[in-house]
């Protein structure tokens, strides 16, 4: 049987901003119930208390914010590591670029903080590097077909314990916090400990503000 909470939790759930809105609690329950109170009663096709839908909304509100709510096992620490003047390039996989990319590692210089990340999918490969080695690394890449390149770019590092791998939900919470604050992600970049996330330039102040309210809530949280 459809109810009235059942018909509220289609409509949040069609609707990412409201439904974050919710997460957030920043909704006035009352003036969302007059908004969508035309479609329950449509889709229920009967006259339904204004009251109700209220209360449909309260309590998925309440649903959606436990969900979302994780009791992460793990300490995160509280720096991040930001580290600007990255590019980006993504490349068709194939067997030369592979045995060319083993030439890109020797050009790093790890020692002095360089950056070098390359990501296998089944069909492309892509390259996160300082971009001072763009040139160099164009050069070596001649002949393969790249598929898109991005620069000024910035990498922001999440230090984690071991248990984040193991804990469900905890890469959305920081998707999510980005999102809200409209930032995109080019590449999302995870090991057992570190999480980083590549974004614009333009982003960077914003990401990291938005990290690090994140991490300083689950900290008071504890």
């Amino acid at each position: 049987m459809v109810t009235v909470s059942h018909v509220v939790k289609k409509i949040i759930n069609s609707k990412p901003l409201l439904q974050e809105s919710l997460i957030e609690g920043i909704v006035n329950f009352s003036h969302l119930a007059q908004k969508i109170h035309p479609r329950v009663e449509s889709e229920l096709g009967e006259e339904i208390k204004l009251s109700a839908v209220i209360m449909a909304l309260r309590r998925h509100a309440q649903t959606l914010q436990q969900k979302t709510y994780i009791q992460i096992p793990f300490q995160m620490r509280p720096e991040i590591i930001m580290k600007t003047n990255i590019c980006d390039i993504c490349i068709v996989k194939t067997p030369s670029a592979l045995d060319k990319i083993k030439k890109i590692h020797d050009i790093i210089e790890y020692e002095k903080g360089e950056t070098l990340n390359v990501i296998q999918g089944d069909y492309e490969i892509t390259i996160v590097a300082s971009q001072k080695y763009l040139t160099r690394i164009q050069h070596f890449l001649k002949g393969e077909k790249t598929l898109n390149r991005e620069t000024d770019l910035v990498s922001l590092t999440l230090n984690l314990s071991r248990e984040f791998s193991y804990t469900p939900g905890v890469l959305s919470s920081f998707t999510r916090k980005l999102a809200w604050e409209n930032i995109n992600i080019l590449e999302n970049i995870s090991t057992m400990t570190e999480l980083i996330f590549i974004i614009s330039e333009k982003d960077a102040m914003r990401a990291y503000t938005a990290l690090h309210e994140l991490i300083t809530d689950q900290e008071s949280s504890q």
